[in-house]
């Protein structure tokens, strides 16, 4: 079963006509011919509010529900769905991200992940009837993950199982080392900054070559064998807050949506781009890792005192 939209465009604005031109694209419809577009029925409601803005600015739009008469029918239904060649340009573009990969430096090369990882997430929300080009492409993106962090991570995490987070008290945490992989970048930064403005003030840090030689008695964080690190879908960052009751905290919580983001893919949030560029131009400054985790803390002391969207609203101020 599927909706089907029938639509005639208003002749004026144009921005509505691109307006729902791109909204349709976005929606990945299929074409049945000029202005008769298809989709699952359960994506079907997302027909309605384009219908409703055509008819607002005087144009025609009907949502029916749409059923093939016999197999052949339901396959040539089906093949107007293919994102073969979609998936074949992705693979291009991730082909490209492995030839250049030993020339680019890790800013770079992680930003160009991600793209190539978000362009992909986007692909398969309207990939309505997955085949195997899914399946490999999703293996391409985590083949080209893993080496990434080889070339630039040594000791990269690889996530435990989601079996629950034990609540730790932090009392029993203080003046304690810590330790993770040297030249942190944004996980390893925002955890440093979280262990010494909300878990222990007193931290000292010990920054590692070679995780696998971690001195005896320290803490780790975000490294494999870590006390602390990534947990089913949370990274470090996420651990840390559940292991002590920080999780519930709105303005962390906004911070952790930024470093998932730009430490291991998912949803966009507006931060991420701005932290982005800032701590990898701290980065380039400081060469000693106490003195860039004392820079990058001052950036993360400012994101979470910035006000949420509502708050800027309420107080006048731009979003």
């Amino acid at each position: 079963m599927w909706s089907l939209l029938l639509v005639t465009l208003p002749t004026q604005p144009n921005a509505v006509r691109l307006r729902i031109w791109r909204a349709l694209k976005a929606l990945g419809c299929a074409a049945l011919r000029d202005g008769a577009y298809l989709l699952p029925a359960a994506q079907g409601d997302g027909f309605e509010p384009l219908a409703a803005e055509v008819r607002e600015h005087g144009g025609t739009a009907l949502v029916l529900e749409l059923s093939p008469r016999d197999d052949a029918q339901r396959d040539q239904l089906l093949a107007l769905f293919d994102r073969g060649e979609a998936y074949a340009r992705w693979h291009a573009s991730a082909a490209a991200l492995q030839a250049e990969l030993p020339g680019l430096a890790e800013t770079d090369a992680r930003r160009r992940l991600r793209a190539v990882a978000d362009a992909l997430q986007a692909l398969r929300r309207i990939d309505y009837y997955p085949a195997a080009a899914a399946a490999q492409a999703q293996s391409a993106c985590d083949g080209l993950r893993q080496a990434l962090d080889a070339r630039f991570s040594k000791g990269e995490p690889q996530a435990r199982r989601e079996q629950g987070i034990a609540r730790l008290d932090i009392a029993q945490f203080q003046g304690k080392r810590w330790a993770t992989r040297e030249r942190p970048w944004v996980d390893r930064l925002a955890c440093a900054w979280l262990i010494r403005r909300f878990i222990d003030p007193r931290a000292r840090f010990v920054w590692l070559a070679d995780p696998a030689r971690a001195p005896r008695g320290v803490l780790g964080f975000d490294y494999d064998g870590a006390r602390f690190t990534h947990v089913g879908t949370r990274v470090s960052f996420e651990v840390l807050l559940a292991s002590f009751g920080l999780e519930g905290v709105p303005r962390l919580q906004r911070l952790a949506a930024a470093v998932r983001y730009l430490d291991a893919g998912g949803i966009p949030v507006a931060e991420a781009a701005g932290l982005e560029s800032v701590l990898a131009g701290l980065r380039e400054l400081h060469a000693d890792d106490d003195e860039l985790v004392a820079a990058a803390s001052a950036v993360f002391d400012a994101l979470h005192a910035a006000p949420d969207a509502a708050t800027r609203t309420d107080r006048g101020l731009p979003k």
